[in-house]
């Protein structure tokens, strides 16, 4: 890795670096991130790069008009399939059959919904247009995955994320109505488990996933169940309920 850094300050006004990638596919070792996970800035977001980041424990995220800003958290939070927890009012939503649920049907639909429910909430949502763009191509090569709730033959919620190996990387979610991107999550689940997926990666801490049995754990906790599930062999393509 050339010895080139990015400098931004913090909040502290602290000088932090930052290393820079060059034009090569190539990240620095994670346990360089600064204490608030950032590792690096630049480069692209390319099938291979976006590949070779996941591989490695590194997501991008980043708010438009930025430089694309990569991330490895210390702890990480995750979602073991076996350790899902559903509320008792899903349990209900459940049973009640609400929602038709789907999956690989509306990619597109789904991530743009993603974004532009977090803006229309005033959140903002690193979701760009390049993320956009970016994240689709990924699922019409096999990677990408979405999941979908429809009521009356409406899109009413759904979460996408990356699957290699026997790992999930859960990128974001939406819901218009009650509980639909939870009823998303829970056939997700199903489907893990179903095919022996060893954990869902969830990125940073939210309280909202660990009431659905979420956890942090170590980065290099994380870094060793990360190499263990992309030993696995698990076919690329569309999936199907």
């Amino acid at each position: 890795m050339p010895a080139r850094f990015f400098y931004r300050f913090t909040s502290q006004a602290s000088l932090m670096p930052v290393f820079a990638l060059p034009d090569e596919h190539i990240f620095p070792p994670p346990h360089l991130a600064t204490r608030e996970g950032l590792l690096a800035v630049g480069g692209d977001l390319s099938p291979g790069r976006l590949l070779l980041a996941y591989r490695h424990g590194i997501f991008p995220w980043y708010s438009e008009g930025d430089p694309i800003l990569w991330w490895s958290p210390d702890p990480r939070m995750v979602l073991y399939p076996h350790e899902f927890r559903a509320s008792k009012s899903l349990g209900k939503t459940l049973r009640r059959q609400r929602y038709q649920v789907t999956f690989d049907t509306a990619f597109d639909q789904v991530i743009r919904n993603c974004g532009r429910l977090r803006t229309e909430n005033g959140e903002g949502t690193w979701i760009t247009p390049e993320m956009e763009a970016a994240y689709i191509h990924l699922h019409t090569l096999g990677y990408a995955h979405s999941v979908e709730a429809w009521h009356e033959g409406g899109l009413v919620g759904g979460l996408y994320g990356i699957a290699l190996g026997c790992i999930f990387f859960g990128e974001s979610m939406f819901s218009t109505m009650s509980d639909a991107s939870k009823v998303c999550l829970y056939h997700l689940i199903a489907y893990l488990l179903e095919n022996q997926f060893h954990l869902v990666d969830c990125q940073v801490p939210t309280d909202h996933l660990a009431r659905m049995g979420a956890r942090n754990i170590p980065r290099k906790t994380f870094m060793a169940q990360l190499k263990n599930a992309l030993g696995c062999s698990f076919r690329k393509g569309f999936w199907k309920s």
